[in-house]
């Protein structure tokens, strides 16, 4: 059982992530079946349990809007109930949510007028509003953003595709978000460097088949300068929140007999070897102590790759811990000891 395999890392915390159009395919018809499985063990267990909410249902979707890209609801009453109706029913079995995912990108935020950060924030607010009300000791996180260069517009349209995550943080910021989250969420899957390396000083690699943080410098390549520069917009507007990375991790092809296939946009994971993997992962989880302004980090990610198959053209499977076959990558190895030191202290 994978809660167990959490649990023998010497972690207590676990993400679920919860996608809307899954559990109410339907207005007012649930399947809860996942989560009336997952969330009961995950509580007799002791863990405790992130959620990410995301995708809304194409029944709530704004009319004429694409929806072959996910994105928010036309009436956020609609995201307001649901909450209500899942909170109900796991009483206590729920210790943080993070509404929504990644929404600077359109593919997770395609809304009528493109990507709006004032309008993430309005359901942000919504959220807030809703689990305190049922809950106030549940932490409500904001949704992680993509780290991502530049903007990008729709050449039909004209609308925002993808902001760069620190203006559309700054968007955030200027609209309240400091006033509707207990965290500010992150991610920072890191490509082919390490997580104590900043965008501006990049060791040389050669050998390098992606070529991104070496010949393109920029922040969204670094672990490093995109959580400090995080941490210091949030403390300059007088914020007092910390981060939740609700995903880090480093992908590598090692191991998954792909022959030189990856999937596609990640040919980094073509540099990193389960060695570094692992190293890499020690090395951002002590950043993660030493630094004063993080409160919560997921891991990206466990079981995966069991779950797609070991497919090495899914995105996803380079970042598993547990490789084909079943057999733990070093990388739950050197996790496990990082546990168990900390715990011997």
């Amino acid at each position: 059982m994978w809660f167990n395999d959490v649990k023998g890392l010497g972690l207590y915390w676990y993400k679920q992530q919860i996608r809307w159009e899954d559990i109410e395919p339907e207005k007012g018809q649930y399947d809860w079946a996942i989560l009336d499985f997952a969330l009961p063990i995950a509580s007799e267990m002791g863990l405790n349990v992130l959620v990410s909410l995301t995708a809304a249902p194409d029944w709530a979707r704004p009319a004429g809007v694409n929806l072959e890209s996910e994105g928010p609801p036309a009436d956020l009453q609609d995201f307001a109930r649901f909450l209500t109706d899942m909170l109900n029913r796991y009483p206590n079995m729920i210790h943080a949510i993070e509404v929504w995912n990644e929404p600077n990108l359109d593919r997770e935020w395609m809304g009528t007028n493109g990507v709006v950060a004032a309008e993430y924030v309005d359901m942000l607010r919504i959220a807030n509003q809703t689990i305190k009300n049922i809950d106030p000791g549940i932490i409500v996180i904001s949704a992680a953003l993509s780290p991502t260069g530049g903007l990008s517009a729709d050449p039909n349209t004209g609308l925002e595709r993808a902001i760069d995550d620190f203006a559309y943080l700054d968007q955030m910021i200027a609209n309240g978000l400091l006033d509707q989250a207990d965290c500010i969420g992150a991610h920072n899957n890191g490509p082919n460097i390490g997580p104590s390396v900043p965008w501006d000083n990049v060791p040389p690699d050669p050998d390098a088949v992606f070529r991104g943080p070496f010949d393109n410098p920029h922040h969204s390549w670094s672990m490093y300068s995109t959580l400090q520069t995080y941490a210091n917009k949030i403390q300059v507007a007088g914020g007092t929140q910390r981060l939740c990375i609700t995903e880090f991790g480093w992908a590598s092809m090692e191991g998954l007999g792909g022959d030189g296939v990856y999937p596609e946009g990640f040919a980094f994971a073509l540099d990193n070897t389960l060695e570094e993997q692992a190293t890499w992962f020690v090395e951002a989880i002590n950043n993660f102590e030493e630094w004063d302004f993080v409160w919560l980090a997921m891991i990206w990610n466990l079981n995966y790759g069991a779950q797609a198959g070991w497919d090495v053209t899914n995105d996803n499977t380079p970042y598993s811990l547990i490789g084909p076959n079943f057999a733990q990558r070093p990388a739950m190895g050197a996790i496990r000891a990082w546990s168990a030191e900390r715990q011997g202290q």
